[in-house]
């Protein structure tokens, strides 16, 4: 079974989102991200949060309540116990938007999942998200653009399948954009590093 993570950031296209769920998702809401619910056609397993940004709802089911002054944001409380059930999959809506200080701190928390070896990626209307340490493979379709960006220092031995622009075990550099707009040649490609922590992402205009 896949966990799926919906936070409060900006979802403006519920039909493309709507299309990436499944009937057997497990659904947790990291507390405004409640809101988004209906209009996406589930119903959460549970609701995170201090219940600041949720309004007026008949949401009846379980509600773990958090304190408004805490040490971490709504959404991590939420990675953190979806790590703990050990799902094998994760995915993470609404966790992008116009506040840039939540924004970065979303994809960063694709780190915890990265560090369990679980497979988590964040989805918005024009992209997927996935951090990666090791290997990931990326499902897509020719032409796609992907892009490797590391965000904690350099990323060594980088090696790529499926990329018209291919790496063969070298190093993307810490502050500059080399591995950024690379192109898919087929449905997927393939992303391997030896050491260092970027993120992944698959991009639409």
């Amino acid at each position: 079974m896949r966990a799926v993570i919906i936070g409060n950031g900006a979802i403006t296209n519920y039909d493309i989102i709507r299309k990436r769920l499944r009937n057997d998702d497990y659904i947790i809401c990291a507390d405004g991200g409640y809101n988004h619910t209906k209009e996406l056609g589930v119903k959460p397993s549970v609701v995170i949060g201090d219940m600041d940004s949720i309004g007026d709802n008949d949401y009846d089911g379980e509600i773990i309540n958090l304190p408004i002054r805490k040490d971490f944001t709504d959404s991590e409380v939420c990675v953190k116990y979806i790590l703990l059930k050990h799902f094998d999959e994760v995915m993470m809506l609404g966790f992008t938007g116009k506040r840039q200080d939540h924004a970065i701190s979303n994809l960063l928390l694709l780190k915890q999942f990265a560090d369990a070896e679980t497979k988590a990626y964040i989805v918005d209307e024009n992209n997927e998200i996935y951090c990666t340490n090791s290997e990931n493979t990326i499902y897509g379709k020719k032409g796609d653009i992907v892009s490797i960006i590391p965000i904690t220092g350099n990323l060594c031995g980088v090696t790529t399948k499926g990329l018209d622009y291919p790496l063969n075990d070298e190093t993307l550099i810490f502050g500059e954009s080399r591995g950024v707009s690379n192109i898919m040649t087929s449905d997927k490609c393939t992303i391997s590093i030896k050491s260092g922590i970027g993120l992944i992402i698959k991009a639409r205009d």
